[in-house]
């Protein structure tokens, strides 16, 4: 009988869990300081897919190869754009109202998105085929009964490479420190003179480009996109970062790894539940332990 968990199945997660990752990251980063769930998230993560795609696409009409780090650098620029845009139009003005008034503005925000990008000429709401052999050309490492690409390798290195460096920012750098200040206590941290909106534009930029990036790695390795393409990685990311503690950067990794290996496991049994396990842990999660695996349980002000 065919081993339904094994090696093969063990990578691909982590694979998958690799881009959820940087998906996750994003909605973290911004919950953590602006207490905002940007469900517009999933649509930067798109919009990354679309700005690698066409740059490419021109590439080859012009009888020249676009550079690989060019790429990488296009795909984070229109997901930080398209995140920063999103926060000055649409999220800045409700800043202090009430939550729910963001939190629908954002699912707005989202709609918005894909069904402009599904109406625009150029780009339509059909599929396209992600040009990733003339990016990169595959190639297959085999190890026993397990092969692995090199888009995994190339996915789980830059993911891992980002999300190092997004430590390394939060954690040893002034704009961290400022980032970190503004998270706990807003008004404490005016009063140090700490440029509020300056800190939430920086946080939207790096969510926003962590997503780009994610949505180059995911048309590399699942080579078709479409305007919707970013509903559900978008959601399974968020409650990946629900799981491991959504404000809690380590918490958004682990989460992410976990729903992608779970996913993958699951799928290789039956693909509907595959699809359907994030949400179940989702459920599972809110039930038993709400504040996330690394998160803290937090009093209210009454």
């Amino acid at each position: 009988m065919e081993k339904i968990f094994n090696l093969q199945q063990l990578i691909n997660g982590i694979q998958l869990g690799s881009i959820y990752a940087l998906i996750a990251l994003g909605y973290t980063m911004v919950y953590g300081i602006v207490r905002l769930i940007n469900f517009a998230h999933g649509d930067f993560f798109m919009i990354g897919a679309y700005a690698s795609y066409f740059i490419i696409i021109f590439g080859n009409l012009r009888g020249y190869h676009i550079p690989v780090v060019l790429v990488f650098i296009i795909s984070i620029a229109a997901g930080s754009l398209a995140a920063v845009l999103a926060d000055k139009i649409a999220y800045k003005p409700l800043r202090y109202k009430p939550r729910i008034s963001a939190l629908i503005t954002a699912l707005g925000v989202s709609m918005f998105i894909e069904y402009l990008f599904s109406a625009l000429p150029f780009i339509g709401p059909s599929y396209r085929a992600f040009p990733n052999e003339q990016f990169i050309k595959s190639k297959i490492f085999e190890f026993g009964n397990t092969t692995i690409s090199n888009y995994i390798i190339i996915d789980v290195l830059v993911s891992v490479s980002l999300m190092i460096f997004l430590t390394y920012l939060v954690k040893y750098t002034r704009i961290g420190m400022a980032m970190r200040a503004v998270s706990q206590d807003k008004d404490a941290a005016k009063l140090m003179g700490i440029d509020i909106e300056k800190i939430i534009t920086i946080t939207f930029i790096v969510g926003g480009g962590l997503a780009g990036a994610a949505g180059l790695l995911t048309g590399v390795s699942y080579p078709r996109i479409f305007p919707y393409m970013g509903v559900l990685p978008g959601l399974k990311a968020f409650i990946a970062a629900v799981l491991g503690g959504i404000g809690n950067i380590p918490g958004a990794m682990l989460g992410s790894y976990i729903m992608g290996i779970s996913e993958t496991f699951a799928t290789s049994y039956n693909s509907l539940l595959g699809e359907g396990i994030a949400f179940a842990i989702l459920i599972l999660v809110l039930l038993f332990r709400p504040q996330g695996l690394l998160g803290e349980t937090v009093a209210e002000k009454v």
